[in-house]
């Protein structure tokens, strides 16, 4: 009996010491990052909710050699931000052939909000068919009672169809409609991003719908949720309206920079200023932040300089931006940039980027930290 009771207090002094071993005490930024069983968090393109007394982290999760959906979206809780607990699958990939999210299917950048109205949890994301590369650009919403899921498939499919920007007035739709579609345009040509601002692209996709790519989803002081994504093939961003149980679009939407080929939005309100930090559209590869703000939700927006500063800030520190995460009640009312850095060819080592936003002359400012700790 002795030696029983012996054995036990050694297993669990052992099982102690594994747990203190894998609990952390700051954010490493681009370091492997072990959730609380010790295996790298694999919730990556992803967006925090804050819900209860926790943090929930949903993102993609990511196979070992390809970027298509093998499992689907993944749920991570933690309190302090810094340690993090696997919940599972948030929302499965279904294995119906004929389910929009089928098994190798491509689900990008989930990001989840609270509706205070319904009591619902609602789930935005990027969904490109089975077979089709990246041709459909189709925004997809998901649903459950719990926030951990599971979530229920919604719907999919373009944006906003047969619906102008809210903002232009009538002789705006008329030179959109009043541009040439039978004439050849080269890809990237300086002839095609003026054309695309100018609105061809929306015009060619008015009827069946607006693309949608790289996304994420804000919801305002006034609990009013808005749709942010890259459209008309990734040259502009739209801001589109979500209805008031957040399943839908209202059809009210503007564009942002129209022809400036943006992806990878995130955005954040201080002081009754909007801001937004995204990237340019080099594949897998990073590049140069941009950034943008605005006094109201619809604009208007005016760019500003990469607010990146340290080493590879020209190259947003070797990642891309998914998310800002507003930490309520922190000593500051402190921001978090979340960024990924993606490995294409081993998606399932991608790496995170969370970096506090500090100020500079009224403007955010993202400044490299080998590490740091959240002042929640």
């Amino acid at each position: 009996m002795k030696s029983r009771f012996t054995a036990f207090c050694c297993a669990a002094l052992a099982a102690c010491s594994l747990l203190a071993c894998n609990r952390l005490s700051e954010i490493q930024p681009g370091a492997i990052w072990p959730d609380t069983e010790g295996r790298h968090i694999n919730a990556h393109g992803g967006g925090v909710l804050r819900y209860g007394d926790a943090w929930w982290w949903f993102g993609e999760h990511k196979a070992d050699s390809t970027n298509k959906a093998l499992v689907g979206v993944t749920c991570y809780r933690s309190k302090d931000l810094i340690n993090w607990k696997y919940e599972g699958v948030a929302l499965a990939v279904s294995e119906d052939p004929d389910s929009p999210i089928t098994r190798e299917c491509v689900i990008e950048r989930p990001k989840v909000i609270y509706n205070e109205k319904t009591g619902k949890f609602v789930m935005w994301f990027h969904l490109e068919h089975k077979g089709h590369g990246y041709k459909k650009a189709h925004a997809a919403v998901a649903v459950a009672d719990n926030v951990t899921g599971p979530y229920s498939f919604v719907r999919c499919g373009r944006v906003n169809a047969g619906k102008w920007p809210c903002d232009w007035s009538e002789a705006d739709i008329e030179a959109v409609q009043a541009i040439n579609m039978n004439l050849p345009i080269k890809a990237k040509t300086p002839e095609w991003i003026e054309e695309s601002a100018k609105g061809r692209f929306l015009r060619r996709d008015f009827e069946g719908g607006q693309m949608a790519r790289d996304q994420t989803v804000f919801v305002d002081d006034d609990g009013k949720a808005y749709h942010i994504f890259s459209s008309e093939e990734n040259m502009t961003l739209h801001i589109a309206e979500l209805s008031d149980d957040y399943l839908t679009h209202t059809g009210r939407y503007v564009r942002v920079a129209p022809g400036d080929n943006n992806e990878a939005p995130a955005i954040f309100k201080k002081d009754g200023t909007y801001w937004m930090i995204t990237s340019g559209c080099t594949g897998w590869k990073p590049n140069k932040a941009r950034m943008f703000s605005a006094p109201h939700i619809f604009g208007p927006w005016t760019k500003h300089d990469n607010p990146c500063v340290g080493p590879d800030a020209d190259l947003t520190f070797q990642g891309q931006s998914t998310y800002i995460l507003p930490v309520p009640g922190s000593e500051e009312n402190e921001f978090i940039f979340m960024a990924d850095i993606w490995r294409p060819k081993h998606p399932i080592d991608g790496r995170y980027i969370w970096l506090p936003i500090t100020w500079k002359d009224g403007k955010p400012v993202v400044q490299w930290q080998d590490r740091w700790k959240p002042k929640t």
